[in-house]
């Protein structure tokens, strides 16, 4: 009895251990809107909170964007919510994007990451430093992404 207990015992860090070196389980790509709703949800904990107030905000762009009702627009921050924390970084993220955004229209998507880091009243280096990420992954020039902060930010009264 003592020699199967430890059989058993074995066989589960056996276990344990080959599933170390096993490869990842493949996770589903995001979808290009999902992808969005993400990347807005690391903006804004980029300062290290989200709030009732900024989920709302992502979700009325969001709805804004892509035509949705209230109920999809939840649906699509909460499925964004995870893909933000299921993407090891933002290089998937931003992959589903280009997939799914013009080139031409990147410099919008980079508009509704500055307004919800502008959502609590103020930028943090944490937002800007994600801001500048976003737009060498998304190929959007500086000019652009300095011009399109320029427009959230007197759009809202800031700066």
């Amino acid at each position: 009895m003592a020699s199967t207990a430890r059989s058993h015992i074995s066989g589960g860090m056996f276990d344990r251990l080959a599933s170390l070196f096993a490869p990842p389980r493949e996770r589903p790509a995001p979808d290009g809107r999902e992808a969005l709703a993400a990347v807005l949800v690391r903006a804004a904990e980029a300062d290290g909170r989200i709030d009732a107030d900024e989920r709302s905000l992502i979700g009325t762009l969001l709805a804004r964007r892509y035509g949705l009702d209230a109920a999809e627009a939840r649906a699509l921050v909460v499925a964004g919510e995870a893909a933000a924390h299921r993407a090891p970084d933002l290089v998937s993220l931003t992959r589903a994007i280009k997939d799914s955004v013009p080139h031409a229209e990147r410099v919008g998507v980079i508009e509704v990451v500055w307004e919800v880091a502008y959502a609590d009243g103020a930028r943090c280096h944490a937002e800007a430093a994600l801001v500048r990420k976003l737009c060498g992954l998304l190929y959007v020039e500086d000019r652009d992404a300095g011009l399109a902060r320029q427009r959230v930010a007197q759009r809202l009264g800031h700066d």
